[in-house]
């Protein structure tokens, strides 16, 4: 049995875990503070209580050494010892966490072996670096040839980098392009964006060469499969968010990527390796008005073809293979 630990804010981290577990060979259970969706690829999963719903959080760092383990906080307690609790129960093989450097380092010092999923950005706080030591295998969800941040190569022995991961590798292309007027969509993840409807709105006002769509920015619908609205776009603007990137890679469209403020600069880190690498125009922001015809027309310049690199083929099914292999270790030697 493998333990699968799912952060509950936005929905990339589910998606992802979704996508890995369908590929294990190795039976999972999800341990999450967000609802499991029915007909996800889980044996079992175990319901954990939220640890942010304090008024006032004392000391939730603990002087800097953790990210979040506030001080007297009741939902920390019963969710890190229904971990306990599952874990003598079960004796699980491994457990991955996406992502939590407490659930990590608690797991672990329960003598159970740890596989952390990397996060972009400037991860070389004493708390990220602790749980990046602790772990006894890192997945990185990108391509090291267009990504290969300093503060990971201390761990290179044990890292493996297998590309974007995306719900839709392997799915077949859901028509195209169909129209004189070429087709935007604007499309954000339930990670939040600075962006509006209103935004939207704007430039079709303004810019009617162009039609224009969103997608789960606020003030417009949200669908759980944006595959065809994807396929059938000219250019998709996005944010940073990896699921969102891998995605688009996915679908091999043209794009704007955005970068939203999160911490540690995890959005601006992958729209820099983004922009680097030839594969999306990239802006720091919401772009003025005038400015939309100029960044669309170098977006359908440079094409999406580029997005192979960015290896989504085939990313879940490695992850699952090194996630399978070092399962089948620890149980060989239990």
């Amino acid at each position: 049995m493998i333990g699968y630990y799912i952060h509950h804010h936005g929905s990339g981290h589910r998606m992802r875990a979704s996508s890995i577990c369908a590929a294990l060979d190795t039976p999972v259970t999800a341990l999450s503070s967000a609802p499991i969706a029915p007909g996800a690829p889980f044996a079992d999963s175990v319901s954990l209580a939220r640890d942010d719903r304090g008024s006032s959080p004392e000391n939730p760092t603990a002087d800097d050494a953790l990210h979040w383990a506030p001080v007297h906080d009741v939902g920390l307690r019963t969710r890190m010892s229904r971990i306990a609790s599952w874990v003598d129960e079960t004796h699980p093989s491994l457990l991955v966490v996406d992502v939590s450097v407490e659930v990590a380092g608690f797991v672990r010092l329960l003598g159970v072996p740890v596989v952390v999923i990397a996060m972009p950005g400037e991860r070389t706080d004493p708390a990220h670096h602790l749980g990046y030591r602790l772990a006894d295998h890192i997945v990185a969800a990108w391509p090291q040839a267009m990504y290969d941040p300093e503060w990971l190569r201390e761990f290179a022995h044990k890292t493996t980098f297998v590309g974007g991961i995306s719900r839709f590798d392997g799915r077949a292309p859901a028509g195209g392009p169909d129209s004189a007027r070429p087709r935007i969509l604007v499309l954000s993840g339930a990670g939040g964006t600075a962006a509006t409807l209103a935004d939207v709105r704007r430039c079709a006002h303004r810019h009617r060469g162009y039609r224009w769509q969103a997608l789960g920015v606020p003030g417009a619908p949200w669908v759980n499969d944006p595959w065809p609205e994807l396929c059938g776009a000219d250019v998709v603007v996005s944010d940073a968010g990896q699921n969102s990137v891998a995605e688009i890679a996915a679908a091999r469209r043209p794009a704007i990527v955005i970068a939203q403020p999160r911490p540690f600069g995890e959005q601006e880190a992958t729209a820099d390796a983004l922009a680097r690498g030839g594969l999306a125009v990239t802006v720091p922001q919401w772009p003025e008005l005038n400015r939309w015809p100029a960044l669309l027309d170098q977006a359908l310049a440079l094409g999406g073809e580029h997005w192979v690199r960015w290896q989504t083929a085939g990313a879940a099914t490695r992850a699952a293979a090194v996630i399978d292999s070092l399962a089948k270790r620890a149980e060989s030697v239990t």
